[in-house]
């Protein structure tokens, strides 16, 4: 399996509060998921559409449908340090996953009490 190193258009890792993350659950519930990740694992043509479709959406399903749960962690883990997207929520073969582009954010965050 190769690694994907690339850089995309996110220059840091934003910190989600509890609050914003159960806003985004919240809006991720009737989401499809837009990214499966199959038997063959985690490829480069898989990582690029993570990225794409979290700079097209910000907020994305993704279905881990291979290996054991130690397995789907693994490709879970590479696809957050590759994509420096924020976990919202997993639940079984499903994550769901956001990162804010900076250039034309789409979704508004609750603020964050002070």
């Amino acid at each position: 399996m190769r690694c994907f190193n690339g850089s995309f258009n996110n220059s840091e890792s934003m910190t989600i509060t509890a609050a914003q993350k159960r806003f985004l659950r919240s809006r991720a519930h009737r989401l499809k998921p837009v990214v499966m990740v199959g038997q063959h694992g985690l490829s480069e043509n898989v990582m690029l559409e993570v990225n794409l479709a979290l700079d097209t959406h910000e907020l994305i399903k993704v279905k881990l449908s291979a290996g054991d749960r130690e397995e789907k962690q693994r490709i879970l883990n590479e696809i957050l340090s590759n994509s420096k997207a924020e976990l919202i929520q997993s639940i079984g073969h499903v994550a769901i996953l956001f990162r804010r582009n900076h250039k034309k954010p789409k979704i508004d965050l609750p603020r964050t009490k002070e």
